[in-house]
């Protein structure tokens, strides 16, 4: 009886939203405040990326929409942020501007063959066609006088409790934040940040001075010779990342877009994430054409899990979270010192890198290795490591790699070769070798199984623009782990592959995806491997028509493994914006999945600085109200309620996380101040 009720309730649920589904389009209309928000929702392997990768990636292109570049003076290092320029693109951008002078308009943009309709849509977000500086840099009188100045709060507040906020976290439900940024065109930039999570103290236990995380940043851009300079927490990239990146990476689609570019590039740490930045001070220089110097130092505590025993590091911790007295007496209890270096040499489109990197930990990292797929983690108390990168960016043919090694005594190499077979379609192929005893404490690099160690494999991918409008791009990627991975007791291998094609007409864009992986993993008994299959579809309708649009969109997703599990989800997304006064969107989602397996993701909008991509398993609806009015040119209100409500539960997650209900509302305030 109790099932039968379950059912009809899923039941009635199911029709009342299929109603409300079909009305929205009539009420409202699908809009976002940043359309590439979509395009890097398109673009991600959300499934296989971790949040603070989602984070540090969307932290950087909001930092570039609110900081547009002026693309006149844009350099290469700059240029190559933006996560849907090929080489090719950049080449073209910076030879177009050479040889016909300032861009007056980004219509303009269209003179550039090889920049299709996507490339230049996406280019109005992040740069503007600005004047060319009469003096150089510019004075410290007129930096004072014409900087912007920008403060932005936001709070989270929950409508319900968790376990945790009743008995066992330090500090309150409450999620808030606050960021000064004060900017000078592309010369200047100075900020301070303080974040909080749920749960965490507040000027209380450690957290003294008040928020639990602080970030503080200053860098100087095109002065003279000194193309970039940061002090104080910052993030850099050399090569393809086989010895440091912790600035940002996206997915196989993406590498795709850009064709395996790489890229050089020290930013500030403007994320609200207390992890993976560095600590100290970063430049470039140009020492002579075609010449850059680039060298870093930092100095920083982290949090770590410690062996009891002995003291020493068992793993280093990323997350930030400091809720409970467990994590609280992990904050910030190691610390490391990090110095190192780039040397990069550029002609007629050949380049050519050498990077190297030293890390003394003040404790021996030493991992629990009895665990057979931690073997050949990095241990030790000093870590080096030196790469050398090289590629060569053609008309049609661009090559792209980089080759290290270092203390370990082990090799990683990738190399990624594109050729343009014609104006509209674009060849891939990437190769790559992560050596089971290669580690690097900073690397981050194109991977299947999330870290530069133990994977070798091929890529290949095709990216086919056969009409105005419509683009194809599909991939298939092949891995061997070598060495045993984490529920695969044995060498194991992986196959992945997708297409997807985007077609737009006039007010209207269409979506159609298919995703194929298949990973090895253990069978039941642990006597050998299977394959773990994954299929995930998808096809999206949106409209826009001036104030109004809106966007429908399906998701399938069937796993075996162990078993079979099926899910969908069935989403709408409209809105309204009129002008600056005011901006509505509404979403509205129902999802029925059999289990976790078979969770659905759905892109949800979201503050500033607050991408969200929530997974959600089980039977449920979804539903968020979001609204922004800019009451002056100096102030915007935000709002968000989000709702979520199961069927088929009647308490939410686990631990000190558990909800005891069946649904979960937060409200979540932004107020931003331009001076």
């Amino acid at each position: 009886m109790k099932t039968d009720t379950k059912l009809f309730t899923s039941h009635a649920a199911l029709r009342c939203v299929i109603a409300i589904l079909l009305l929205l389009p009539a009420m409202f209309t699908y809009a976002q405040r940043h359309e590439w928000e979509q395009f890097l929702y398109q673009l991600g392997e959300y499934e296989g990326l971790e949040a603070s990768t989602w984070e540090t990636s969307y932290n950087l292109l909001c930092d570039l929409e609110e900081n547009p570049i002026n693309i006149n003076t844009a350099t290469r290092e700059q240029l190559e942020q933006l996560p849907f320029l090929t080489a090719k693109d950049v080449e073209g951008i910076s030879e177009y501007i050479y040889f016909h002078g300032p861009i007056k308009s980004l219509g303009e943009l269209a003179m550039i063959s090889n920049l299709d309709y996507f490339k230049r849509r996406l280019l109005f977000y992040f740069t503007y066609a600005g004047k060319l500086p009469e003096n150089g840099f510019p004075t410290l009188n007129n930096i004072l006088k014409y900087g912007k100045h920008e403060i932005l709060g936001t709070i989270k507040i929950p409508l319900y409790k968790r376990k945790g906020d009743i008995d066992g976290y330090l500090g309150y439900q409450f999620k808030h934040s606050i960021r000064y940024d004060f900017t000078y065109g592309d010369y200047v930039r100075f900020g301070l940040i303080g974040s909080q999570d749920a749960g965490e103290p507040f000027f209380a236990n450690k957290n003294n001075l008040g928020y639990d995380f602080y970030s503080f940043y200053f860098v100087l851009k095109k002065l003279g010779r000194l193309k970039t300079l940061a002090v104080g927490r910052y993030r850099v990239r050399f090569g393809m990342g086989l010895v440091i990146n912790n600035n940002f990476s996206f997915g196989k689609l993406s590498s795709l877009t850009t064709l395996g570019r790489g890229g050089s590039n020290i930013r500030a740490h403007s994320s609200l994430s207390d992890g993976n930045y560095l600590q100290g001070a970063a430049a470039t220089v140009n020492l002579t054409e075609g010449l850059d110097l680039s060298g870093f130092v930092s100095l920083r505590k982290f949090d770590a899990t410690l062996n009891e025993d002995d003291n020493t590091i068992a793993t280093i911790l990323t997350s930030g979270y400091h809720r409970t007295e467990t994590e609280m007496a992990k904050k910030h209890n190691s610390s490391h010192t990090v110095a190192g270096g780039n040397i990069d040499y550029r002609f007629k489109g050949f380049h050519v890198g050498f990077t190297g990197i030293y890390v003394v930990l003040d404790k021996e990292l030493k991992p629990k290795t009895e665990v057979i797929y931690r073997r050949h983690y990095a241990h030790g108390k000093n870590f080096y490591n030196i790469g050398i990168n090289y590629g060569y960016t053609g008309h049609r043919l661009s090559f792209n790699g980089e080759t290290a090694t270092g203390g370990c005594n082990a090799i990683a190499t990738i190399n990624a070769l594109s050729y343009g077979l014609t104006d509209n379609l674009d060849l891939m192929a990437l190769q790559r070798f992560y050596s089971y005893r290669y580690y690097s404490l900073f690397a981050e690099s194109f991977s299947e199984g999330g870290a530069v160690q133990n994977e070798s494999g091929i890529y290949v991918g095709a990216n086919w623009r056969p009409m105005p409008g419509m683009s194809v791009m599909a991939y298939t990627d092949f891995a061997y782990f070598a060495w045993p991975k984490y529920q695969a007791s044995s060498s194991s291998k992986s196959f992945d592959n997708l297409i997807q094609a985007t077609y737009i007409k006039g007010e209207w864009n269409f979506t159609a995806r298919y995703k194929l992986k298949m990973r090895e993993r253990d069978n039941e008994d642990k006597t050998g491997l299977i394959f773990k299959n994954e299929h995930r579809g998808r096809l999206s309708a949106a409209y826009s028509h001036g104030i109004w649009q809106m966007k429908t969109q399906a998701d399938i997703a069937y796993t075996q493994y162990k078993g079979n599990s099926f899910g969908w989800m069935i989403s709408q997304n409209a809105s309204l914006t009129l002008d600056n006064l005011l901006s509505t969107s509404v979403s509205l989602g129902y999802f029925d999945t059999d289990d976790y397996n078979s969770r659905v993701y759905s892109y949800e909008k979201g503050m500033l600085y607050s991408f969200s991509i929530p997974s959600y398993f089980g039977n449920g609806v979804r539903l968020a109200l979001l609204a922004s009015s800019r009451f002056s040119e100096k102030i915007t209100i935000t709002a968000k309620l989000g709702l979520t409500k199961y069927f088929d539960r009647d308490k939410i997650g686990s631990s000190y996380q558990e909800i005891n209900g069946s649904s979960t509302t937060d409200l979540e305030l932004q107020a931003k101040l331009r001076l």
